[in-house]
């Protein structure tokens, strides 16, 4: 049997002594019986897992034989879990190894101490509370059916489970952050195993070498700036001839090796991107340029599979999809999205606003737990120049007393602040669609679909900021709008269907004409409006019972792309 998404599931780090234990894995439900079998890495309640059961089971077990290549033997070994959705306990030759809390962001684990040379086998319990709204689960819904905006849940291993070899010294993290204006880049890392040795790095665009330094290292962890010479590129500058956008996806590739008494003991590889985000006067700028986001709001669901891709083609073929329909972005909607599909935004081209799944109840416990989540996903994903947009809360999910409760307003300015604690590169929304904080962005959701309205709506900012969505105010009590850019994050919600035809959208159009003139009078309003600097438009596919996608679930265009690539380009006449 093949094995499903065997691609390397970690493209920002790579190493090439892998293995892939997605496939078949013993399964059962609630108790350790191991009664069914079930195929990584697909949840249960998909199609894919060869299981597809939708009811509640807030307890799985899995379980996994497997032999160590040749190749593996006698070095440390590393297991990676992709997401294991929510939490779970890992045993490893009944030695237990640890416990995980956190159902999107990945997580490994040192096993040499358990693993032998021939069989081994991996066990895990996982816990998924069906109903625990203090849990981040974004569209994952709390009850049987499945309702509204909300959809069927995903419990247990999610994305793939490898395994990868490494001598006894060895790179554990690399965080890039490249200078646009400076023409350099900084690379900070961390090391296990013997303090004195000696890291290279040598960095390479198209095959040609951009630079490259040694550092002789006395200790675990450090930074390095590296400068970027265009000239050694046959270029004047790295403006105009390298910075990464989505018109023209320009990577550098690096080689990382760890050096110890002269031999090399670990090689890795990775890439990154001269790209710069920013706001000036109340602009936003991509590489010191204006630059207007044509943005697609994506959850990431697939019919047969939930959240993950059915394979990593998926990914690609989703954007360019979108690309097709002259989107050059888009918002992950509610979810923390596969490094796979980061790793394609990167080459293709494509800008990406980074979220986390929701919870919906505040409480302390609530706090810990997404703030962890949270600074895991910004570390993980730090390397990635399609990330442009940091957005940490949406619609007062979690908080929804926010305009008048301090501890929850709080909350929202913290998540800003602790974001850019750990990233000072990129943008961050505090409260996505309304009773924003400290934002860096003004979005706002509008699911209105009259040309007249949101013509008059966006015409001056004092209707613009006079606007309640869904009854709210843009910002909370004791915050008020600095200037900030305005961006329509979440606006459409068209479905294209007949009236015997079942689901929901925020507007209806039972005809491909009054689709595209559906659409035109919502996009042409914020391409024509001088104060609206973007927008997102709601939503890449149908999910379930939401049926304003632009495509099917199964990512069939409901009408000509052509016809939306000239809408959002300003060009099509009715």
């Amino acid at each position: 049997m093949s094995i499903p998404r065997n691609e390397y599931p970690r493209p920002q780090f790579e190493r090439k002594d892998w293995l892939n234990l997605n496939g078949e894995w013993e399964f059962s439900f609630d108790t350790d019986v191991f009664d069914k079998k079930i195929i990584v890495p697909y949840a249960y309640q998909t199609k894919l897992s060869g299981i597809d059961i939708q009811d509640f089971h807030d307890e799985v077990w899995y379980k996994r034989a497997f032999n160590l290549p040749e190749n593996m033997t006698n070095k440390t070994i590393l297991l990676h879990f992709g997401a294991v959705d929510y939490e779970c306990d890992v045993w490893v030759n009944t030695v237990f190894i640890t416990h995980h809390t956190g159902g999107h962001i990945g997580f490994d684990l040192d096993i040499t101490h358990a693993v032998q040379s021939s069989h081994n086998e991996i066990k895990l319990k996982v816990k998924d509370s069906s109903m625990d709204l203090e849990m981040p689960r974004g569209k994952q819904y709390w009850e049987k059916e499945s309702k509204s905006i909300f959809y069927t849940r995903t419990t247990g291993i999610w994305q793939t489970v490898w395994i990868e070899a490494v001598n006894n010294t060895y790179l554990t993290n690399v965080l890039i952050t490249p200078d646009l204006d400076d023409e350099s880049v900084e690379f900070q890392y961390e090391i296990v195993g013997q303090k004195e040795v000696s890291l290279q790095i040598e960095i390479t665009f198209q095959e040609f070498v951009a630079a490259k330094l040694r550092i002789e290292t006395t200790r675990n962890e450090g930074k390095c700036k590296i400068a970027i010479d265009p000239q050694t590129l046959g270029q004047s500058d790295i403006m105009s001839s390298f910075a990464w956008s989505p018109e023209n996806p320009n990577l550098f590739d690096v080689v990382y090796q760890i050096i110890e008494k002269g031999v090399v003991v670990d090689t890795v590889t990775s890439y990154f991107g001269m790209r710069k985000i920013s706001i000036e006067d109340g602009i936003i700028m991509l590489n010191n340029k204006r630059y207007y986001q044509k943005l697609i709001l994506d959850q990431g669901y697939w019919k047969d599979s939930l959240l993950t891709a059915p394979t990593d083609n998926d990914y690609i073929k989703d954007i360019q999809l979108c690309k097709d329909m002259g989107f050059n972005g888009a918002r992950k909607h509610q979810k923390i999205e596969d490094p796979r599909y980061l790793y394609h935004a990167d080459k293709m081209g494509f800008l990406v606003w980074g979220e986390i799944a929701a919870a919906f109840v505040y409480s302390k416990k609530y706090v810990k737990r997404i703030t962890d989540e949270w600074m895991e996903e910004i570390i993980r994903d730090y390397n990635h120049p399609c990330i442009v947009v940091w957005t940490p809360l949406n619609e007062s999910w979690g908080v929804l007393n926010i305009r008048t409760n301090s501890c929850e307003q709080n909350h929202s300015v913290a998540m800003v602040s602790l974001t850019k604690s750990l990233d000072a590169t990129r943008l961050v929304i505090s409260n996505d669609g309304w009773e924003q904080t400290n934002t860096d962005i003004l979005t706002i959701h509008d699911y209105d679909s009259d040309n007249k309205i949101l013509n008059d709506r966006y015409s001056t900012l004092e209707s613009i900021l006079s606007f309640a969505p869904a009854g709210r105010t843009l910002y909370v009590r004791g915050h008020e709008y600095k200037g900030q850019p305005i961006l329509l994050s979440e606006c459409g919600g068209i479905s294209r269907r007949t009236e015997d035809e079942g689901g929901w959208g925020y507007t209806n159009a039972d005809t491909d004409e009054k689709f595209a003139k559906c659409y035109h009078d919502v996009i042409s309003t914020f391409l024509e409006s001088r104060l609206v600097q973007g927008f997102c438009y709601t939503q890449l596919t149908d999910v379930e019972q939401e049926v304003n996608g632009l495509l099917t679930y199964d990512r069939v265009p409901k009408i000509n792309v052509e016809i939306i690539k000239q809408i959002n380009q300003g060009k099509w006449t009715k």
